[in-house]
């Protein structure tokens, strides 16, 4: 299956992004940056493909100074596997 990820370096913005998104109703879930980004630690936010456009949206009117961007995210057979988007 694969997701998207909003990449932030600053916790604080990743976590004002997700309660942002919730009022929107855009389904997201806020996880640890996985290691395979190669982004150095920080917060992301999962979601689904079709959650993506709506959050692109929201995460562009905010102008978050520590958002790195999106990656494709995809798990199979256990691993992680991260691509640029």
């Amino acid at each position: 299956m694969t997701e998207m990820l909003a990449i932030f370096r600053s916790r604080s913005q990743a976590i004002d992004c997700m309660n942002k998104l919730r009022v929107f109703n855009v389904p997201a879930q806020l996880i640890n940056t996985p290691k395979e980004a190669g982004v150095g630690c920080g917060l992301s936010l999962k979601l689904s493909a079709a959650a993506a456009t709506r959050a692109k949206s929201v995460i562009a009117k905010m102008n978050y100074s520590s958002f790195y961007g999106y990656m494709r995210i995809d798990f199979r057979g256990g691993k992680i596997f991260i691509k640029g988007f």
